[in-house]
């Protein structure tokens, strides 16, 4: 895959803040006319540089303020229960996020509920029932700082070496 240039990573940067900007008001902000622009877009998308188009919904407007991280430890790590674990959290629209993790812990995953009775249900029908876990920690999320989905395009242009590098 060719390397991102300046312009591109502009177009993404701007992108991740308003995927709805009209053709036109990207190619004026990264200095191209439409046509060439529009290029850029398509194929960034065909190189999976961009995966996909979506709203941010509100977690708390929609009933589900309850974040909860958490750790899980299995009694084995051997590939095919690594595997089995992915497989089952992965139809479970509560988790948002699952990481496999280096460290104490095998795997990370951040969780929403509408209340602590319903992470505690999750908790007690879904998670448990699972084979393999030798532990769970559950940690509550008393605010959030941050957050941001955009990645730092920009910055990474200058960890690898400057303009059209």
């Amino acid at each position: 895959m060719p390397p991102l240039d300046a312009i591109d990573r502009k177009i993404l940067a701007l992108l991740q803040q308003d995927c709805r900007i009209t053709m036109q008001a990207l190619a004026a902000q990264v200095g191209l006319s439409p046509s060439p622009c529009h290029r850029r877009v398509r194929l960034l998308e065909e190189r999976g540089v961009i995966t996909r188009h979506v709203a941010l919904v509100d977690q708390a407007a929609v009933g589900l303020p309850v974040s909860v991280f958490i750790s899980i430890k299995l009694e084995r790590q051997k590939e095919e229960d690594l595997d089995r674990f992915a497989k089952a959290i992965s139809g479970w629209d509560e988790v948002l996020e699952c990481y496999l993790m280096t460290g104490p812990r095998d795997y990370l995953l951040r969780v929403v509920a509408p209340d602590l009775a319903a992470y505690e249900t999750f908790l007690k029908t879904r998670l448990t029932r699972l084979d393999g876990i030798a532990s769970i920690e559950s940690s509550f999320a008393l605010g959030q700082v941050k957050y941001s989905i955009a990645l730092p395009v920009r910055a990474a242009q200058a960890a690898v070496g400057g303009p059209g590098r």
